[in-house]
């Protein structure tokens, strides 16, 4: 049985080499343990290359191969892409929740609820936290527009809404945007970051080097992460009590140990497979959802019909803590216009104490009312 795991492998800007390994080992784990309904697994990967045509290449590239599925997988090219695995039959399973089509097709589940949940969750989480003021710097793109919608349908329910700061992503300097959200440096003042992961590290040393004296960071899990908390120095540095919005529980909660025991075990020496990285956190969920769910076709035809069918039919599906179980039939998408795919609206508020990521509120936290606002 083939299935295809893709996403950008090089270049700073929303690269994400760990997925694609992180499903190689899954799968090397998974054959030593009798497969997927009983068939031994291949796993194919493909560089994306962050562009629509590395995004139509790699969805030629699965329906060349007969995958069943693709699981787990990065590309802000739904559009472009999405069309052609519907054409094939092919499910896109587990994506990364970087485009709008992973949340309207019938060929795609979900397991996360994209963007949009963090940024209303983060407008909750920031107001809950006593924020009077909030400056969000985003990407100067459309869907840095929704962003700012978004988060400001998190601070609605206190009444408030954030300062807008676009930003280029991919820029060496963000000392002029670190000027504009900080603004007057007041107590209570929060400033919170929705760029890439590579740009946010970039905008946190601009931060470092500004020095404002009493605003408070904040950052989407995926833009900073716990392996970025450690390299600016822990709890003696800059991010030590910083916020965080994420999908899901931090890197140090159990949800995560078999995660890492595979890792240990089956690509100890692959330094691209951070386990704090969301994308890495979703393809190990996409890939038990999909073992799951294909568990009912053990002695029929796997095939990329079949998958489609199990997953239509199937549900809900536990994840051992890491979402809400999970399902895509009607009575549990979310009643979204633009998203109406989502069935995931949980997100964890975190916060860095003691150099730590840790939960600053206990359990996953469900946003849906206010995204559906």
């Amino acid at each position: 049985m083939t299935v295809m795991t893709w996403a950008p492998m090089n270049g700073k800007a929303g690269s994400e080499p760990g997925m694609p390994a992180m499903a190689q080992a899954i799968a090397r784990y998974f054959n030593d343990n009798g497969g997927i309904a009983g068939h031994s697994v291949r796993v194919i990967t493909c560089n994306e290359g962050n562009s629509s045509e590395g995004a139509i290449a790699c969805a030629n590239q699965a329906t060349a191969a007969k995958a069943v599925a693709v699981v787990g997988s990065s590309s802000q090219f739904g559009d472009q892409f999405m069309p052609l695995l519907e054409s094939a039959g092919i499910s896109y399973i587990g994506g990364s929740g970087a485009s709008a089509a992973e949340f309207s097709s019938p060929y795609s589940y979900p397991v996360n609820g994209g963007y949009q949940t963090l940024l209303v969750g983060n407008g909750e989480q920031l107001a809950a936290a006593g924020c009077h003021r909030v400056a969000i710097v985003r990407p100067d793109t459309a869907v840095g527009d929704s962003m700012y919608t978004f988060l400001n349908n998190g601070l609605a329910l206190y009444h408030m809404s954030a300062i807008d700061v676009k930003a280029t992503e991919g820029r060496t300097n963000y000392q002029q945007e670190v000027k504009l959200a900080v603004g007057s440096d007041r107590p209570r003042d929060c400033v919170t970051s929705a760029l890439d992961a590579a740009s946010t590290e970039t905008f946190f040393d601009s931060w470092r080097q500004y020095a404002p004296t009493n605003a408070h960071l904040s950052a989407l899990i995926g833009s900073f992460q716990q392996s970025l908390v450690d390299t600016t120095g822990g709890a003696d540095g800059p991010l030590e009590g910083a916020i965080a919005t994420g999908w899901y529980p931090p890197d140090g909660s159990p949800v995560w140990n078999e995660m890492h025991a595979v890792i240990k075990k089956y690509a100890f020496t692959n330094n691209s497979i951070n386990p704090s990285d969301p994308g890495v956190e979703t393809t190990w969920i996409a890939y038990e959802v999909f073992k799951k769910v294909t568990e009912v076709l053990r002695g029929h035809p796997l095939t990329a019909q079949s998958v489609h069918a199990a997953f239509d039919a199937t549900g809900p599906v536990s994840t051992s803590g890491a979402t809400p179980p999970l399902a895509w039939q009607a009575g549990n998408l979310i009643s979204l216009a633009a998203t109406p795919r989502t069935v995931n609206t949980d997100v964890s508020f975190q916060q860095v104490v003691n150099g730590q990521l840790t939960e600053a509120h206990n359990g996953l936290v469900d946003v849906g009312p206010a995204l559906v606002r």
